[in-house]
């Protein structure tokens, strides 16, 4: 069973999941609960302590994506600067998704959801739609306070996330070059700030 959270052991966590996030990428789904213990230092045993299955592994990973992903909704003042937090949270997808190494497993994910579909249905719940949610969320508490005017919340969430991956996200999923510099990925954050904010002025 795993522990109970005051019970984890942060450095072992980050290192599980580091290490988690190379050998599958490297190895695919199918990579051993044993290799991830061995590039981590810990011991099989430890690393199901902290996570029973391989799903709840991957889950966790996902989940610590979506928090880098979203903290900038969630730092203080973002919700009195709606088009700040909006730019900042952008950037952070941009740099998070596609320059980080944790994108090689999401195209090890994608080769293996057919024979591990539970796998896959984690990596969607907690990734993809928990980062959409939050930013819904925040777009709704925007509304309510009279700074935007966003009628349906999930879908206003769906449109900014196109507005800033488009083919960059593609493109890394294939693993061809980036075809914008990290400046280039700034001034598309803070363009796709600013047609949102103007779209959805009160």
């Amino acid at each position: 069973m795993p522990r109970v959270a005051g019970q984890i052991d942060v450095a072992k966590t980050e290192a599980i999941l580091d290490a988690a996030i190379e050998v599958i990428g490297q190895r695919g789904l199918a990579a051993p609960m044993e290799a991830i213990a061995r590039q981590a230092g810990v011991s099989k045993q430890t690393v199901y302590n902290h996570y029973g299955s391989k799903a709840e592994l991957v889950r966790a990973l996902m989940a610590r994506r979506v928090d880098r992903i979203t903290a900038p909704l969630r730092d203080p003042g973002a919700v009195d600067n709606p088009r700040q937090a909006l730019e900042a949270f952008a950037r952070s997808m941009l740099e998070t998704v596609l320059t980080h190494n944790a994108y090689s497993v999401m195209r090890v994910i994608i080769q293996g959801a057919g024979e591990m579909p539970d796998v896959a249905r984690e990596v969607y719940e907690a990734g993809p739609r928990q980062a959409r949610r939050q930013l819904a969320e925040f777009l709704a508490v925007e509304t309510r306070l009279g700074r935007m005017a966003v009628d349906d919340a999930d879908q206003a969430a769906e449109f900014f996330a196109g507005m800033v991956m488009g083919h960059s996200q593609l493109r890394a999923l294939l693993r061809l070059p980036s075809d914008k510099t990290v400046e280039e990925f700034h001034q598309l954050a803070a363009a796709a700030a600013d047609r949102f904010m103007r779209a959805y002025a009160p």
